[in-house]
């Protein structure tokens, strides 16, 4: 029989065949080592009387396999998701000078125009919206009437219901919707931008618009 050793050395072929792209050590790879380090060790000074069982050391170098595996996959997918964001950022950027609808409560009127828009869940009889001033004053009411599920671009050309024009400036609105006289929830305001550039973080890419408001690629509506 011959005798165990006590050299607790592990030698650099048994790892480099265990990790064969180990030429620069990343977080996972140095676990990687430091298992390889235990279970030789561990091997070296088993008991020759009671060595370790086969299945033990199966199901240790399982899990090894099992780490190294996970270790590729999130690599991957962090090279994909990377590659994904840069290609949403250049498309995003053919939307710079474009007008969009996201949701929001909020009007500009600029030279007798103030676009916005309302998002309808599903049909309503009737659909109304009321436009206040900076001080919360009602200054006009439109009706729209009977309408179906979707998103309905609209315009306000600043003409108070008493039928004067109102000053350029901030404004916002509300929208309540009904059918049969039965008031439902299914109605939503949609602001207007224009996007004046796109910006790439942590949170995806982002579209910077006119008056300092950001919003999410996804929270776009409708883009004119």
């Amino acid at each position: 029989m011959s005798g165990v050793s006590n050299n607790n050395a592990v030698s650099n072929a048994l790892l480099a065949a265990m990790n064969p792209q180990a030429a620069t050590t990343s977080s996972a790879q140095a676990a990687q080592n430091q298992f390889m380090t235990l279970l030789v060790t561990q091997m070296q000074n088993q008991d020759p009387l009671n060595p370790m069982d086969n299945s033990q050391m199966t199901s240790q170098l399982a899990q090894l396999s099992t780490v190294s595996g996970i270790d590729t996959v999130n690599t991957t997918l962090q090279s994909l998701i990377s590659s994904y964001q840069q290609s949403q950022t250049l498309q995003a950027t053919s939307m710079i000078g474009h007008g969009v609808l996201t949701a929001g409560n909020g009007l500009t009127l600029a030279s007798g125009s103030a676009p916005f828009g309302v998002n309808l869940a599903t049909a309503a009889g009737d659909v109304k919206v009321t436009i206040q001033n900076g001080a919360g004053q009602t200054v006009d009411t439109l009706d729209l009437g009977s309408q179906q599920a979707g998103v309905i671009p609209l315009a306000w050309n600043g003409t108070t219901s008493a039928g004067v024009k109102a000053p350029d400036g901030n404004y916002s609105f509300t929208v309540t919707s009904s059918t049969n006289g039965k008031t439902t929830d299914s109605a939503s305001g949609l602001s207007y931008g224009t996007v004046q550039s796109v910006s790439s973080g942590s949170n995806g890419v982002n579209l910077n618009l006119s008056g300092g408001g950001m919003i999410g690629l996804s929270d776009v509506v409708q883009v004119y």
